[in-house]
């Protein structure tokens, strides 16, 4: 669910919630309270209250008495002289917070205002109503706002001529106690609704936004502390969940490059170690050489002659060294130089051949060139680069050929829409749990270093890198004190043809 989403729910749940809810509580202890107060004092018109009209209630609150007062008044007036009757009438009105005034002439002859005033309550009393006024029962009722009282009035005559009155008065200013705890009720339960309600939306947004801003900061400060392996889980799908992602994502990287920068470093020292490894052995021969000439040992034009071949040579391989530390300074920048162009792969491999077949003569090595395709073939490609291949690889099976009659084989293979180039050798062969790392920069089969299998270990992740520039494929099968096959495969130029 979205923050957004979220939001508005919670917008929505803190406007509208609270308001169901009280309505629902008005209305479920309204409901309760009307039953209580039909069952205690038969009142059925409680919707009155709540709209504030409080006289209609407390009018209805008397109406039984009313009804016998005016049904005795006019069959048996002089009833209400009766003490007896009297106090049963004004017991009836004691719990309905009402009283009894009874009235003959002008002279108040019952009162159920235990310590009123009398004076104050005569005042209050409504004269008797006039003749003339349609009104068969003489009945009506007041209302005194100053004593907030509701007088019911009845007049009568007694049998001796006397006109009377009957008077039911009620105290409006004071509710009645199931009201009063109805809306105590209603109020306690609408604040233990919002606070419920407060405290749902408050750990709901907690989780949502609070918590995992909590996780990324901590997550935030493993990191500037530097570490990297730090892992925040988030389970949450919305716009902080996604950052969060975006962050583990962001950590991930990070760690990814420091592992690169620390293996790139190793690989940098592992390379300058290789290389100054490499640099010294023929240094040191030069200077044995050159030493040997300056003191005389070289005595004779053959032996001088010698001594100058193989300073040549171990200078020759010390270039070869900076040549390839040159060339993998490039590939580690992706600027190596290429310049593609047409080839054709038959008169190619010829001319390498009788190149390099020179050199391997003089170390009593024999070269074979076996070329099974038919016709020129073309393929598109940087002819110095792929040189540098076909002479790294020459030169790595040179460097472990361990029989006597050392022998190299180059063979051209057509293999439909590409050309497969095959480099045999007759050397120790290599393990099968090495094999598949030959091409890595830096992997040695041999842990050992030593002047004859020396070199600086980039060798053939240079021409994996050659050859994949190139759109091709390469890998090697061996078997151990048999000799490796290098396989390469590139892609022949095709003419397009135009209809």
């Amino acid at each position: 669910m979205k923050l957004r989403t979220k939001l508005m729910i919670t917008f929505f749940t803190i406007v509208l919630v609270p308001i169901a809810m009280v309505y629902v509580c008005i209305f479920a202890l309204g409901s309760f309270q009307a039953r209580t107060l039909k069952s205690d004092y038969d009142i059925t018109g409680v919707g009155d209250m709540y709209s504030g009209a409080s006289v209609q209630v407390f009018n209805s609150l008397t109406m039984n008495v009313q009804h016998d007062i005016y049904e005795i008044a006019g069959k048996d007036p002089d009833r209400f002289e009766d003490s007896e009757f009297q106090q049963e009438l004004n017991q009836r009105l004691a719990g309905k917070y009402s009283f009894l005034v009874i009235r003959k002439g002008e002279e108040i002859i019952f009162s159920g205002n235990a310590g009123g005033d009398e004076e104050e309550l005569k005042t209050e009393l409504p004269d008797y109503r006039s003749s003339d006024e349609r009104n068969d029962n003489k009945s009506g009722s007041v209302f005194s706002s100053d004593s907030k009282r509701l007088i019911k009035q009845q007049d009568l005559t007694f049998s001796d001529g006397t006109r009377g009155s009957v008077f039911i008065v009620t105290s409006v200013g004071e509710l009645i106690p199931q009201i009063k705890s109805m809306f105590r009720d209603m109020t306690l339960a609408v604040l233990i609704l919002l606070i419920m309600i407060s405290a749902l939306l408050t750990m709901w947004v907690y989780r949502a936004i609070l918590r995992p801003l909590g996780e990324l900061k901590k997550a935030t400060k493993e990191i500037k502390e530097g570490n990297l392996d730090y892992e925040l889980k988030i389970k949450e799908k919305d716009e902080i969940g996604q950052l969060c992602l975006d962050f583990e994502e962001m950590r991930q990287r990070l760690k990814d490059n420091a592992e690169e920068k620390l293996e790139y470093d190793k690989e940098n020292k592992e390379l300058i170690s290789n290389i100054s490894h490499d640099l010294k052995t023929p240094i040191t021969a030069i200077k044995g050489y050159v030493e040997g000439i300056m003191d005389g040992v070289a005595s004779s034009p053959e032996k001088l002659d010698k001594y100058i071949r193989t300073i040549y040579n171990k200078a020759n391989d010390m270039d070869k060294l900076i040549d390839e530390l040159t060339f993998y300074s490039k590939i580690d920048t992706n600027k190596i130089p290429y310049t593609f162009s047409k080839i054709d792969v038959n008169a190619y491999f010829e001319d390498c051949v009788e190149e390099i077949g020179l050199e391997l003569e003089s170390r009593n090595i024999d070269l074979g060139f076996f070329d099974y395709t038919e016709g020129p073939v073309m393929i598109i490609a940087d002819a110095e680069q792929l040189k540098r291949v076909i002479n790294n690889i020459v030169s790595n099976s040179v460097k472990y050929l361990d029989k006597k009659k050392g022998i190299i084989n180059i063979r051209l293979k057509d293999d439909g829409d590409f050309i497969q180039i095959e480099i045999e050798d007759n050397g120790k062969g290599i393990a099968a749990r090495d094999l598949p790392n030959i091409f890595d920069r830096f992997y040695r089969t041999d842990s050992s270093r030593n002047s004859s299998k020396g070199g600086s270990g980039i060798g053939l992740s240079i021409v994996r890198k050659i050859i994949e520039d190139h759109g091709g494929r390469i890998w090697a099968t061996s078997k151990e004190s048999i000799g490796t096959v290098m396989h390469i495969v590139l892609r022949k130029y095709q003419e397009v043809v135009h209809e």
